[in-house]
């Protein structure tokens, strides 16, 4: 829980050191036309490959397999879609590397092992 404090703390600060630097180097209109450019752009990503991973849990479902890999999918495309709707830079480029399959690739083996070890401490039940 700490490192999720640390991180509340530490992008929102660097964000809006980045914007003020955008700001300055570039001109405060083109550092909104940006934001508001992955903002919508993001939205628009994040249905698309959203309606998708639904599609792939049904599928998948439809066909008595478990959709663990197609819900969490499903969840990096969420997060993508968050983290592309607030404004900024760094959550900017987070987003589109959970919106892409073959950034989001990268990510998935962390979460893996982070669902792992909780469901060895008891903290996640599957039934």
């Amino acid at each position: 829980m700490k490192w999720l404090a640390l991180i509340f703390i530490v992008v929102p600060v660097l964000e809006i050191g980045i914007l003020l630097w955008s700001g300055n180097t570039f001109g405060l209109l083109p550092t909104i036309i940006i934001i508001l450019g992955t903002g919508i752009l993001g939205a628009y990503l994040a249905k698309k490959q959203g309606l998708k991973a639904i599609r792939d849990v049904q599928i998948q479902m439809k066909n008595f397999q478990a959709p663990g890999d197609a819900m969490v999918n499903a969840v990096f495309i969420f997060a993508g879609g968050l983290l592309l709707l607030s404004p900024g830079f760094i959550t900017d480029l987070f987003g589109f590397l959970f919106l892409f399959s073959p950034t989001r690739q990268l990510f998935k083996p962390l979460v893996y092992k982070w669902i792992r070890s909780k469901m060895k401490n008891g903290q996640i039940i599957v039934m």
